[in-house]
């Protein structure tokens, strides 16, 4: 029997740390054949990527790397940095998560690929250079000549990928090993990036280690898996077995913990008479204004929101945020001269209301619009009349006509969760206090926003003991709900979530995703969550927006929105979202 490409036997990886070893890695082993993939599932801390890293040489000099690693029948742990290097980017090649931080900003993309292949081949710079362009159309980078002389920051995240992807392969590697590749990408781009590997992965034959959180990603490419947890390897089957009869229990959670794209539906708090569907320039007309039921927030104090004062209000649709015609521009200025040479409409007559007690999630590829049009509404800096937002008593007011202590008061009403917690909250603080500091601006005594901190940490499933912790002690999931502890602070009546779950592991997204639901039926708040996984969407929002372009171009309620979908462009969306089975998820199968 021949050798396989990569066999790995009983791997382990430990760190020191001030509390003793950390065992990251436990006994891993397995083996890669050339044209196969094996997916490593599992989340934050299961040492998926530690044993990734372990493989490509690349664990700090503090870990302390034991067991077998061998690559075409070489053993790898043991060689040096010399002589790992030469296999680097040679024999092996790794795509990390985040692109951006992985490429170098002061050079051109092309630059970057033509020194990936004069490391490890003798060639002109000339060849190098025409060599980078035939990479990057491999790659499906449109005008790649033109693109090779962009800068990372140029290019959207997806084309960063692909570039990622093309200096993996820049020196045909037997063995490619993809980290996250596709966790910050838009559904459609998502299933592209996979197509590309997939089709290289063809072409060459290679051998693919996919490192995942999503058993989507996995239905799509995996040939075999590895479920890990705590280290260890619980799960290792060919992917059939794993989704069709999972043996452990831990599988079997992380399988029930994935939203499903045709799971079922919050009920919509608005009927669905009309026209949903636009093409022009104004979405005002395929707007959802329609009445039914609704939470209608209560008229209490802005740092006082009883949950029995909510649920006191149904049956009004009276908004608590409305949008008429927002639009954004940004100019666009030449790099050398500073000057303006013209402009981008990023945004543009988007409209719509929000009910109390409602969500609605906007949706869409990246660079739709989306992200800006919840940034504009949170600066406060529209033309009058395009933003208006509930005060405490429930009355829409206009925040362009307000200043100073009014202004600030009307401030407390709408507040944001971001997508990364650990970039939102100010690490010099403790938990206690990045929660507090809503409050402590809106008045209140230490004494009252400590108490208020602790009963919002009870609320979101956080122990109050722990207030005095820093951000960084708390894991991701912790983090997202200390950072939605900190946006209920001054009781809004309406909270923004940009990307709130794309950062966190499956089982921790159900467990978030349950808090905002249980949050909004006891307290009557209004969502607007921007989100690009739509079977999130389907689970958690009532009606539904897409934007392409900066407009939307179809509104409605969730159910209508994913089950008859009216405009071209949604449709693509939602047949993007791969099925959670892989006899019809695998690329090149038959729809």
């Amino acid at each position: 029997m021949s050798e396989p490409l990569l066999r790995v036997d009983d791997l382990r990886v430990a760190f020191g740390s001030e509390t003793g070893r950390v065992d990251a890695v436990r006994g891993l082993g397995y083996t890669v054949e050339r044209g196969r993939t094996l997916a490593i599932v599992g989340e934050s801390g299961s040492g998926k990527s530690a044993s990734a890293l372990a493989v490509m040489g690349l664990l700090p000099d503090a870990a302390r790397v034991t067991g077998s690693v061998k690559l075409n029948g070489r053993e790898l742990i043991g060689l040096d940095d010399d002589e790992l290097s030469d296999i680097r980017g040679n024999e092996i090649a790794m795509i990390f998560q985040d692109p951006l931080s992985s490429l170098t900003p002061v050079f051109t993309v092309g630059a970057q690929i033509v020194e990936a292949l004069q490391v490890h081949r003798s060639m002109s710079a000339a060849a190098a250079r025409a060599r980078a362009v035939e990479l990057l159309d491999a790659v499906g980078i449109p005008d790649p000549a033109t693109r090779a002389q962009s800068y990372p920051h140029q290019l959207s995240g997806g084309q960063r990928q692909r570039v990622m992807i093309a200096m993996a392969i820049a020196n045909e590697p037997d063995l490619i090993i993809a980290d996250e590749p596709t966790t910050a990408l838009d559904v459609t781009v998502a299933g592209q990036v996979l197509a590309l590997l997939s089709t290289l992965q063809r072409e060459t034959d290679a051998g693919l280690v996919l490192i995942t959180h999503d058993f989507g990603v996995v239905a799509r490419v995996a040939d075999d898996v590895i479920v890990m947890h705590d280290g260890q390897a619980v799960e290792q089957a060919p992917v059939l077995e794993v989704f069709d009869a999972p043996c452990d229990p831990y599988t079997v959670r992380l399988l029930d913990a994935v939203p499903r794209i045709d799971g079922p539906v919050r009920e919509s708090r608005y009927t669905d008479s009309g026209s949903r569907y636009t093409d022009s320039a104004s979405a005002s007309s395929a707007l959802d204004h329609r009445a039914s039921s609704a939470l209608d927030r209560p008229a209490s104090s802005a740092l006082d929101h009883p949950a029995s004062s909510a649920l006191d209000h149904r049956g009004s649709a009276h908004p608590v945020l409305s949008v008429q015609n927002l639009t954004k521009t940004f100019a666009v200025t030449s790099r050398f001269l500073r000057r303006r040479t013209g402009e981008v409409q990023a945004v543009k007559d988007v409209s719509f209301d929000v009910a109390a007690g409602e969500t609605l999630a906007i949706v869409g590829e990246s660079g739709s619009g989306k992200s800006t049009t919840l940034h504009e509404i949170m600066s406060f800096s529209q033309l009058p009349g395009v933003v208006r937002l509930a005060n405490a008593d429930g009355d829409l007011v206009d925040p362009s006509a307000l200043r100073g202590r009014a202004a600030r008061a009307l401030r407390q009403q709408i507040s944001m969760v971001f997508q990364d917690p650990a970039g939102a909250l100010d690490p010099r603080l403790t938990a206690r206090d990045v929660v507090a500091e809503p409050v402590r601006v809106a008045g209140q005594s230490r004494d009252e926003a400590y108490a208020r901190v602790a009963e919002l940490m009870t609320q979101v499933g956080l122990d109050p003991g722990d207030g005095q912790r820093f951000p960084r002690a708390f894991s991701g999931g912790q983090r997202q709900r200390l950072a939605i502890a900190r946006a209920l602070a001054t009781s809004p009546a309406v909270i923004a979530l940009d990307e709130p779950l794309s950062a966190l592991d499956v089982s921790i997204q159900a467990d978030v995703l349950a808090l905002l639901v249980d949050i909004q039926e006891k307290t009557g708040v209004a969502y607007v969550i921007v989100a690009h996984d739509l079977a999130v969407v389907r689970a958690v929002a009532h009606r539904v927006a897409v934007m392409k372009s900066g407009e939307i171009v179809e509104i409605g309620s969730t159910a209508d929105i994913f089950d008859h979908p009216q405009h071209p462009y949604t449709r693509e969306l939602i047949a993007a979202v791969p099925p959670l089975d892989p006899r019809r998820a695998r690329i090149g199968a038959p729809a």
